[in-house]
């Protein structure tokens, strides 16, 4: 093919993406294939001639789209949001059109200087303080990184070389395989398994501290651990605090864990990896009260800001602590600018880097700090409706307050109960939602995920899991014969006084108001 059938091919694939998000709700969320299923429908080796690109595109949809999960479909209440619009879809595209690879300023000037202003701009959106921002008087700064997994671990192991260097200066005699070994971490029990993945990648222990009631880590738990390692021989070193946990979007508590860090010289990471985007909105910037203790702070604009993935924002109190320990030179590296601006390769695991800047810049601009707050607030407003449903059911239950676009409720009852719901959606494939655990009981999550979600797309989830539900009870032999018990038991405790046909269709809950509004009226 030549460039011209390149370019054709390019235009016809835009208008399929526009295709495919307008008809999102016509397919099942959920694929129905095996695994291997792709192996076995296309050829075992890549083509000798050139194809007509008609026939990819075409192919796309007959074996591609069988085997995707639809992330970005209104009936995609799973895990968290995968972020999608136009204008970042037009960013990807320019950014692999441009194919720079902005490792340093020289690189690409362009792609280093719009990351900082479109960080800054974000930074002030979010109400950060100015420290934490590229244009700070001191050394702040904010840098995109691939995803919250990368951000908690560059801080790892920034926060690992910083105690290192400052416990060799202060002991000389001591080994520094010693320091690394006696070096620890911590983060709650409900923080995201990344995190402590990120431990084991830096060859550091990391401590998961138990939460409190409403699922939040607390100072008085944190300086226990610290002080009782110390004793110990250990070296607290790094925290991960949580503004938003996956199991059920808990907030730690950042006013009581930032001094003990700051009076023990611990690194306080803040992972805001969904949540944050909603401190966009002022009403929700208390939930991130304490911010100005950390030492960085991070969260994912591709999960809940419309940018799609990848775009993990990173902010450094001190960029210092991170590019002294990651700056590797070499002379095919140098340039006479350095000093001038960043060479963003000091502040990031890999050398190379995408334009990942211009899919934010757009966003910021062609929705604007005010459409990006009606987009949260809708999706909040969403999943509050989703709660009232829930409880207007008196077969379920709210694990938590919902909290922001996630709601984790259950079926009263054994944990059996939900396992089997969950199993019987997951099987139809016409909502995706997937289990958790708070209290040690099996919830349902439900998040508000996409941007295409409607009113009429969270009736439909409550009507597909209410139907399902019915089944999930029906053949439970154990609330069938409480079920068929009930008017017995009635009769019985009251001496015969109330009573209720068997044959009635109202569920237990309307049976209970009507017969304690009997039951008053005799008495």
């Amino acid at each position: 093919m030549d460039d011209k059938q390149f370019r054709e091919f390019g235009k016809a694939a835009i208008d399929f993406i526009a295709d495919y998000n307008e008809n999102l709700r016509d397919r099942d969320v959920l694929p129905s294939v095996e695994p291997g299923y792709l192996s076995k429908l296309i050829p075992k080796t890549a083509p000798e001639k050139p194809e007509s690109w008609k026939q990819v595109l075409e192919d796309v949809e007959k074996f591609i789209m069988p085997g995707v999960t639809h992330w970005n479909s209104p009936h995609f209440h799973a895990y968290y949001p995968t972020a999608n619009s136009y204008p970042a879809i037009v960013g990807e595209i320019l950014s692999a059109g441009i194919g720079c690879v902005g490792f340093s300023w020289i690189a690409s000037p362009a792609c280093t200087e719009l990351e900082m202003v479109t960080m800054d701009w974000l930074g002030k959106l979010l109400g950060l303080p100015e420290e934490f921002l590229n244009s700070s008087p001191g050394y702040g700064g904010g840098v995109i990184q691939g995803s919250a997994s990368e951000a908690a671990l560059v801080g790892l192991l920034a926060a690992r070389e910083i105690s290192v260097t400052r416990l060799k200066r202060a002991h000389p005699h001591w080994d520094e395989g010693m320091i690394r070994s006696k070096l620890i971490a911590y983060t709650s029990d409900q923080a995201n398994s990344s995190v402590e993945k990120s431990g084991r990648l830096g060859a550091m222990k990391m401590r998961l501290l138990p939460t409190d009631e409403k699922c939040s880590l607390r100072g008085s738990t944190f300086v226990q651990a610290v002080k009782k390692d110390i004793e110990a021989g250990f070296i607290p070193c790094y925290v991960v605090a949580t503004l938003g946990t996956t199991p059920t979007c808990a907030f730690d508590d950042l006013k009581e864990i930032g001094p003990i860090c700051k009076q023990h010289n611990i690194w306080l990471h803040v992972d805001a990896a969904y949540a944050g985007a909603a401190f966009v909105c002022p009403e929700y910037r208390y939930l991130m009260s304490g911010v100005e203790y950390a030492d960085s702070f991070n969260f994912n604009p591709h999960k809940w800001l419309l940018v799609n993935f990848d775009c993990s924002a990173l902010w450094l109190k001190d960029s210092r602590n991170l590019t002294e320990a990651f700056n590797i030179d070499r002379i095919y590296l140098a340039n006479n600018k350095q000093g001038a601006a960043h060479d963003y390769r000091h502040w990031q695991i890999p050398l190379g880097r995408r334009f990942r800047a211009l899919k934010l810049w757009f966003v910021l601009r062609l929705y604007g700090s005010e459409g990006l707050r009606r987009h949260i607030r809708h999706t909040v407003k969403l999943a509050k409706d989703f709660e009232k449903l829930v409880n207007s059911d008196h077969r379920f239950e709210m694990a938590t307050e919902a909290m922001m676009g996630l709601v984790c409720f259950r079926l009263k009852g054994g944990d059996h109960l939900t396992r089997q719901l969950i199993d019987k959606l997951m099987a139809r494939k016409k909502i995706y939602v997937i289990p958790g655990a708070c209290r040690e009981k099996v919830v349902i999550r439900f998040v508000v995920c996409s941007r295409f979600s409607t009113q009429d797309d969270i009736d439909y989830a409550w009507n597909e899991i209410c139907s399902q539900a019915s089944e999930v009870l029906k053949a439970d032999p154990g609330v069938a014969e409480c079920d068929n018990n009930f008017n017995d038991i009635l009769t019985k405790k009251s001496g015969g006084i109330l009573s209720f046909s068997n044959d009635s269709e109202m569920n237990n809950q309307q049976k209970c108001t009507i017969l304690i509004k009997q039951f008053s009226e005799i008495s």
